[in-house]
C-alpha cells in the first residue's frame, strides 16, 4: 500500500477491525453451532440419558445403531 492509499484510507481502518472481528465471531458461532448438531455428541448425550436410567435398553440400541450409522456415513465409510 502506497503513503498516499495509506493515508486516504486511514479513516477506515477502525472499519475494518470491526469486520474482521464480526468475521471471526462468526464462524466460532457456526463452528459451535456444527458441535453441538454433530452425531458424536448426539451419541454422548444418548449414553448418559441410558447410564441415568432415562431410556430403555431398546431405545437406547435402536439410537445408538442409527447415530453410528451416521457417524459412518459422515466420514465416509
Amino acid at each position: 500500500m502506497g503513503m498516499i492509499t495509506g493515508l486516504l484510507t486511514l479513516p477506515l481502518a477502525p472499519v475494518r477491525g470491526v469486520v474482521w472481528v464480526a468475521e471471526l465471531l462468526a464462524d466460532e458461532a457456526q463452528r459451535q453451532l456444527a458441535e453441538q448438531e454433530s452425531p458424536q455428541r448426539a451419541l454422548a448425550e444418548l449414553e448418559a440419558a441410558y447410564a441415568a436410567g432415562e431410556i430403555s435398553n431398546e431405545d437406547f440400541d435402536a439410537a445408538e445403531s442409527e447415530l453410528i450409522d451416521m457417524i459412518l456415513r459422515a466420514e465416509g465409510h
